[in-house]
């Protein structure tokens, strides 16, 4: 099935949904209609929106129409938001359906600023998500390790003037590519999934030289103080390429 194809039921009825900027996009007025269980769901949406100022002067920013299929099977724009954007339009429904979203949204608020002021709460609550999908605790301490690299080498990129969003997903695709000669893209597919967080199904081995190339990386682009993302490039490719030749002598030597 097309991605704009999809749906997900919640309480029996359909909400219609798209991938969209390596996202999913919800019709908004499949999930107002199933909170509010309005019989006029426009009318509602123009009246919700003009009892909330603050929605109504960012709903150019909230929503964007995108191509979805109605009910009679055409193919047509509708305006569509991000579990970020839908959550905001949630709050502005009073509806008993709506609130256990909205306590959901307060419980979420309130462990982010815990987490703030204490950041091993983050890390605690990260290791028991892992295990609660059922990682054992030697992955679990890669994967932890490996986020904190992450952040450090991104860190770096963010003192070197790099862009965040594209320019980073093009370093991150260049390190990858030097280090296991597949782009993460292309690295998901050999794996057999397509949108799931490729470092989530990496094994032990495939996490040490994934920390490795970015390490490298990092420490590449320290020595040679890159600025912008061209030189920031040639650190990811050549942090990527020790990586790689690192991880060919592992290979050869185990067989």
């Amino acid at each position: 099935m097309k991605p704009e194809n999809k749906i997900v039921v919640f309480q029996e009825k359909q909400i219609r949904r798209t991938w969209h900027n390596e996202e999913w996009w919800f019709a908004v007025s499949d999930v107002v209609e199933i909170l509010s269980e309005s019989k006029d769901v426009r009318q509602y949406i123009k009246k919700m929106r003009s009892r909330d100022g603050g929605l109504n002067t960012n709903w150019g920013t909230i929503c964007t129409p995108l191509p979805m299929t109605a009910k009679d099977g055409k193919k047509r724009k509708v305006n569509a938001s991000n579990l970020k954007g839908i959550f905001r339009i949630i709050q502005s429904i009073p509806s008993s359906k709506a609130e256990p979203f909205k306590q959901w949204l307060a419980k979420v608020g309130y462990e982010r600023v815990q987490e703030i002021e204490n950041p091993e709460l983050a890390a605690q609550r990260a290791r028991e998500y892992y295990k609660g999908l059922g990682y054992d605790n030697e992955w679990i301490d890669k994967r932890l390790q490996s986020i904190n690299i992450r952040g450090q080498l991104t860190d770096e990129w963010q003192n070197g003037d790099v862009k965040v969003g594209a320019e980073y997903a093009i370093l991150t695709a260049e390190i990858s590519r030097a280090t296991f000669g597949l782009a993460p893209s292309d690295y998901k597919k050999h794996k057999g999934f397509d949108r799931e967080n490729l470092r989530d199904h990496m094994t032990n081995l495939e996490l040490i030289f994934t920390m490795l190339g970015e390490e490298q990386t990092k420490q590449e682009a320290i020595k040679k103080d890159a600025q912008g993302f061209r030189e920031n490039k040639e650190a990811a490719t050549e942090g990527g390429w020790a990586t790689g030749d690192a991880l060919g002598a592992f290979e050869k030597r185990t067989g």
